[in-house]
């Protein structure tokens, strides 16, 4: 009796698993937006992110609600810099690249760059190698998943992207907000149109994309949660334009400036490839002048992922 209890449970899992992945196949068949089909761009794959971080790094708990009045990278600003947004994201792509553990990753490079802004709880993850994970939902979860957005099958994106999450945001909507990023970017590289990308991420993770910018912005405050974060990133993507634009309406929230600059930045560079200005990319990079070990993690991720069979 407990041979055949076991064989009818596993061949339910099996089932399930098949329409799983029928499912999502749909989401990754014919490219449909205005992106050329396999076109890749030239340009770092993870500075989407990394300039959203920038942009939106002096506006943190300082809100700015006009998206059209502030210079993007202003170079004499010290407030403008790099944060634990890009410090982290390299973390994972480096875990990527080098194939090791996200923990020891994440570790690792929070060390290297300890003054990056980190919350009080990954702080103290960071110093202590016997602390495992802590059960948050905050959006430090998505800030960082970018790289694994570009792994080739949607199904590997979900997995690492939990993976990358887990090892501090093991809450149910830490791994969601990683996994709705990173999905985003992958279904925006491989040439999905928005409304296809929005009606993935309302379908898999339940979030409301309904709401319009001008909506959110009266009344939106800063909010460090997934839940309250990553939905309204996603929104300022789906509403911009470009890749400037984009980045423009998620610190024009008010929110989680820099958090949600990057999670919308780096949505927004997978899906129009070449959009990002060589004096946008130039000023990036004079802001990481003293940190060139994280440029070439940055630099080398694209070989990466043309070079690996995933």
């Amino acid at each position: 009796v407990d041979t055949k209890m076991m064989n009818a449970a596993a061949s339910r899992a099996e089932r399930r698993a098949s329409q799983e992945s029928h499912r999502l196949q749909k989401f990754i068949s014919k490219p449909t937006n205005e992106c050329s089909a396999g076109h890749h761009s030239n340009q770092p794959y993870l500075l989407g992110a990394v300039i959203g971080d920038i942009v939106g790094s002096r506006f943190e708990r300082r809100p700015h609600k006009n998206p059209r009045d502030f210079e993007l990278i202003p170079l004499h600003d010290r407030r403008c810099r790099f944060t634990d947004d890009t410090v982290l994201t390299i973390a994972v792509a480096y875990a990527l690249i080098n194939g090791k553990p996200y923990h020891e990753s994440i570790r690792y490079w929070a060390n290297l760059y300890p003054n990056a802004g980190y919350g009080k709880t990954f702080r103290t993850w960071m110093v202590d190698e016997t602390m495992g994970p802590y059960n948050s939902w905050g959006n430090g979860s998505a800030m960082r998943v970018s790289p694994c957005g570009y792994l080739s099958t949607l199904e590997r994106v979900l997995e690492e992207s939990k993976a990358s999450a887990e090892c501090t945001h093991n809450h149910p909507e830490g791994i969601k907000g990683a996994q709705a990023t990173a999905a985003c970017i992958y279904l925006a590289r491989n040439g999905k149109s928005k409304q296809a990308i929005k009606d993935f991420v309302c379908g898999q993770f339940g979030y409301n994309l309904d709401r319009g910018i001008e909506v959110i912005r009266p009344t939106y405050q800063f909010d460090v949660s997934c839940q309250g974060s990553v939905p309204e990133s996603i929104i300022a993507f789906l509403e911009g334009n470009n890749y400037e634009e984009t980045i423009r309406f998620a610190v024009s929230l008010g929110g989680d400036s820099d958090t949600q600059a990057a999670i919308a930045g780096s949505i927004a560079q997978a899906f129009y490839r070449e959009d990002i200005s060589f004096e946008l990319e130039s000023r990036a990079r004079q802001k990481l002048v003293h940190a060139q070990d994280l440029m070439e993690v940055v630099d080398s991720f694209n070989q990466f992922v043309t070079a690996q069979n995933y």
